[in-house]
């Protein structure tokens, strides 16, 4: 690989041979160091082949003056993520994750401990991904010996929510008061109190967030016509909640992942 720039020390972008940009992270892999150099190999501990230029350009104006660690330490979260959990992650999670960790670490050596009001909601909707935020409380509080609240899991669940599903975390924080609602209307216009251990309960939650999220055209059209060939192939007609899922899972492993 050849330096295309210096970031700071311990980051560069550089071209691999394919001439694709990359984003290369190591301790002290930028020091002294010139564009059109070869890159040490020695030195490299990460490499970040993000597709789209736009979020390629925003990782590296925000990695220009972070620490190192917590560059490693939001890595490290999403790889766990990724590789324990396999969750299908939109790359614009490396930014967002890693900024919102920054964003996190600053506010509470200053004192201040935010409130998040969705707490409740998130552990119960979100339940994988709160404890991934959970995860990356106790990493961040290991390395770095700093204590974040319990409020900082959820908006990190959020984050991985966010990455999941393709939506603007705006969108995504309004999620678990829109599908209390939903729970609410049926609990009460039915008279009974649904079961949140049983597996239905877990496939309503994931169809109400597929409802939300707008059902994904793009992959509700794919949807279709694979209902289409798997009708004149088999002649078995996929009901509409079948189409739905299948909608999700395309959804999730067409989601742009590093």
């Amino acid at each position: 690989m050849i330096i295309e720039k210096v970031i700071n020390n311990n980051i560069i972008s550089a071209y691999e041979k394919s001439g694709a940009e990359v984003i290369v992270m190591g301790r002290g892999i930028g020091f002294k160091k010139k564009q059109g150099e070869m890159v040490p190999a020695d030195q490299i501990s990460k490499i970040f082949r993000i597709k789209s230029r736009t979020l390629a350009e925003q990782f590296k104006e925000l990695l220009a003056n972070m620490p190192l660690e917590r560059v490693r330490i939001s890595d490290e979260i999403i790889s766990h993520a990724k590789d324990h959990l396999k969750l299908k992650l939109n790359q614009s999670i490396y930014v967002t994750l890693t900024d919102h960790i920054n964003f996190a670490i600053e506010r509470v050596s200053q004192g201040i401990e935010p409130q998040n009001a969705l707490l409740w909601e998130i552990k119960r909707f979100y339940p994988q991904e709160f404890q991934l935020g959970i995860y990356a409380l106790e990493l961040i509080q290991d390395r770095l010996d700093i204590l974040l609240p319990e409020d900082e899991a959820g908006f990190i669940a959020l984050h991985f929510v966010n990455a999941e599903y393709g939506t603007d975390i705006r969108d995504a924080v309004k999620f678990p008061d829109q599908m209390q609602a939903i729970v609410d209307i049926v609990e009460r216009d039915l008279g009974i109190l649904l079961d949140e251990s049983s597996l239905h309960y877990e496939r309503f939650m994931t169809h109400i967030k597929f409802l939300i999220q707008r059902k994904y055209p793009r992959e509700y059209q794919c949807s279709l016509k694979v209902a289409e060939y798997i009708m004149q192939a088999t002649g078995s007609r996929l009901s509409e909640e079948e189409i739905m899922y299948l909608s999700v899972h395309i959804r999730r492993v067409s989601t742009i992942d590093l």
